[in-house]
Order: C-alpha cells, then sequence, then structure tokens
C-alpha cells in the first residue's frame, strides 16, 4: 500500500508562470523524496511602475512516503 502526503509551497520567477512552476518543482525536489505531482493551487503577479515585476504561484506537492 502506498502513502502519499501533500505540502504547499510557493515559488517566484521574473520569467513566467511555466518559470515559477518548474523552479517550485525542482527545489521541493531537492527536499522532497519521490515527488510525484504538483498542482497549481494559486497565481498572481507582482507589480512595480505598473509593469508586471514577478509571476507567483502556490503549490501542492504530493510525494510518496518511505516505508
Amino acid at each position: 500500500m502506498t502513502v502519499a502526503r501533500v505540502t504547499e509551497i510557493s515559488a517566484s520567477s521574473t520569467e513566467s508562470f511555466e518559470a515559477a512552476v518548474r523552479t517550485g518543482v525542482e527545489r521541493a525536489s531537492k527536499t522532497l523524496k519521490n515527488v510525484t505531482g504538483a498542482w497549481v493551487k494559486d497565481q498572481e503577479v507582482g507589480v512595480e511602475d505598473g509593469k508586471v515585476s514577478d509571476y507567483r504561484v502556490k503549490l501542492k506537492v504530493t510525494f510518496v512516503l518511505n516505508d
């Protein structure tokens, strides 16, 4: 039987939402073992001087627990 856990993380990028997701998943995978998926819970942008300055995502990352 497999047991998984879900944890929420935040990540950002100055390039795009896709880059923010990639950054978040790659960073989570360095700490969490057996990452099997991620769900984008929320997206937002930072704004400076009327322009988008960064892209932010909140991710729900799923990983399988070791026995």
